[in-house]
């Protein structure tokens, strides 16, 4: 086997009014183009993600969408979300939503 290194730095913030710190966590981690993953919609509908772009809009930070994600989700939409992210040189991931959508990042 050959020797590597896997360095893959995650930080998830759970809980009331997290939304607030989404542009210094990203500023944190030197994003400058973010890739905002979600499930079915139902943070659109609850005004989350309003408050997350305009977090990421105040800071001027850019960011591109992709949701739909559903429980037990399958690889091709990792495949699809991956070649999203390169196509449009993402650094930064942000996962909003539920257990589905993180454990697609993670």
């Amino acid at each position: 086997m050959l020797d590597f290194r896997y360095y893959t730095p995650t930080k998830v913030l759970f809980g009331k009014h997290t939304e607030e710190q989404v542009s210094s966590c990203i500023e944190e981690f030197g994003g400058k183009k973010v890739l905002i993953h979600f499930g079915g919609g139902s943070c659109i509908r609850s005004g989350l993600m309003k408050k997350v772009t305009d977090s990421l809009n105040n800071a001027d930070i850019s960011y591109i969408t992709f949701g739909g994600v559903k429980p037990n989700p399958r690889l091709s939409l990792v495949y699809e979300g991956f070649e999203l992210c390169v196509n449009e040189k993402v650094d930064f991931i942000l996962a909003v939503g539920g257990e589905s959508v993180v454990n697609l990042v993670i």
